[in-house]
């Protein structure tokens, strides 16, 4: 009896650790744009780091401010240096939940719409952040895409008086990521 009874617990504990999964990406894509009747400004990070837990509904997501890029040169240094003190605060991070995890079919080709809710730091200013997103599951690979607003004044980022109509006081954020089963030893 014993037996069975260790057997019966370890296989539901494998099931659940089978259907238990986490996907991962070092190589999310982050585009920011700003646009005004002055300018447009875009820029873009390749290097995003996204984890998502799918028993636990939980994503999580690292840019390295350092890690994006301009058109012109000394966009990407005043990006840096002026208005995201990048040498202070290095990172922007997501923490949060996907809402509606358990409507969303991975093993299942299609496309589902996320509910997305978490917080967001970045200039060391951390404020909720709620946004839908979509899950596209095709020949059993996965990617995620979601897009949403960042307002200046929300992270405390000072933009000076001379440049102030140049540069949008709400930044689009487009977001996309192809994940990949998490492989732990």
């Amino acid at each position: 009896m014993k037996q069975v009874l260790f057997f019966l617990l370890f296989l539901a504990t494998a099931t659940t650790t089978l259907s238990a999964q986490k996907y991962f990406t070092r190589a999310g894509h982050i585009v920011f744009s700003s646009d005004t009747p002055i300018e447009k400004i875009e820029a873009k990070n390749d290097k995003a780091t996204c984890v998502v837990d799918t028993e636990a509904g939980e994503m999580a997501f690292a840019v390295l401010i350092k890690a994006f890029s301009f058109e012109k040169a000394l966009m990407q240094e005043h990006f840096n240096e002026n208005y995201m003190e990048s040498g202070k605060f290095p990172k922007a991070i997501f923490k949060g939940s996907i809402d509606n995890m358990a409507t969303i079919d991975l093993s299942k080709d299609g496309t589902y719409p996320a509910l997305v809710k978490g917080e967001m730091t970045i200039h060391g200013v951390t404020q909720p952040v709620e946004t839908e997103g979509v899950f596209v599951i095709k020949d059993g690979k996965i990617s995620a895409t979601a897009n949403f607003i960042v307002r200046t004044q929300d992270y405390d980022i000072d933009i000076p008086a001379v440049v102030r109509d140049n540069i949008a006081k709400e930044i689009m954020v487009d977001v996309a990521v192809d994940l990949e089963p998490l492989k732990t030893k």
